[in-house]
């Protein structure tokens, strides 16, 4: 069994303080994907830098204080890539991949964007960089006879049973028709298969981000944009998915919950 886990730490010296250290303790999970670190090696403790029984990966940012990915791997990877090959983001802590004996498992940060601003057009270069890429990804690995699964902060909901109010979302980033389109794109043309939904094709949710504002997370009025998607090979095996959702308000370490898929492999 492979029991991978994603979650976007939204700082992860923050997190560190408020319960990740202990969670990271006591999580099953074979790989741990996080995104949104915010962090340089130097600036973590080591309960976090070197955990006991962990190989980790940082991927900072250039720009100090955003973005940054990482992945702890009870594995020593056989290879590590940052990025993936377009020199705008090669060093903008958004991809990581690590190289295991049967899966390569990838750490991504897609960008948010804001409709009308520089950091839609961000995203929307972003998106026409890595699909192609995620093409590539799967034939390299089938070729070495692995399966790959991407896991992390896509920053967009797919469908309607993504986010509680999809209605008001319509025309904001995230939920815009061309952002779904892409990611349809990643399902057909990559063929990769969101996990999640094949085991709870219907929906609605599970939410995996609550905004802080008013009372979204109390009211279960969230976006499910944390997923895991994985070639066909390695999404047949999923036998379980858990959106480790805080059972309270207090109780959160990050605006995101962690997403734990477990393959039979």
């Amino acid at each position: 069994m492979l029991t991978v886990s994603t979650v976007n730490v939204n700082g992860l010296r923050a997190a560190a303080k408020k319960g990740f250290v202990e969670w990271l303790a006591a999580t099953k999970a074979d790989v741990v994907a996080c995104q949104e670190v915010r962090a340089e090696a130097g600036q973590l403790p080591a309960a976090v830098i070197e955990p006991e029984g962990w190989f980790v990966v940082h991927a900072p940012s250039a720009v100090k204080g955003r973005n940054g990915v990482a992945i702890y791997s009870r594995e020593e990877p056989e290879e590590v890539r940052i990025g993936f090959g377009e020199p705008e983001f090669e060093d903008s802590g958004r991809y990581l991949e690590v190289h295991l004996a049967k899966v390569v498992v990838a750490s991504l940060y897609l960008p948010s964007g804001d409709v009308g601003t520089e950091r839609q057009a961000e995203k929307e270069r972003f998106m026409a960089a890595f699909l192609p890429y995620l093409v590539e990804l799967r034939a390299k690995a089938a070729a070495a006879g692995r399966e790959v699964v991407v896991v992390g902060d896509w920053n967009i909901a797919y469908d309607t049973v993504d986010l509680k109010n999809w209605r008001g979302n319509r025309k904001n980033s995230g939920f815009l028709p061309e952002e779904r389109e892409w990611l349809g794109r990643v399902y057909t043309e990559a063929g990769y298969t969101d996990v999640q939904r094949r085991l709870d094709p219907e929906g609605p949710g599970p939410y995996t981000w609550w905004s802080y504002r008013g009372q979204a997370f109390d009211n279960d009025s969230g976006w499910r944009i944390d997923c895991q998607l994985a070639t066909p090979g390695l999404a047949e095996k999923v036998v379980d998915v858990v959106v480790e959702r805080a059972a309270a308000y207090d109780q959160r370490w990050s605006d995101h919950a962690p997403v734990t898929a477990t393959y039979d492999i």
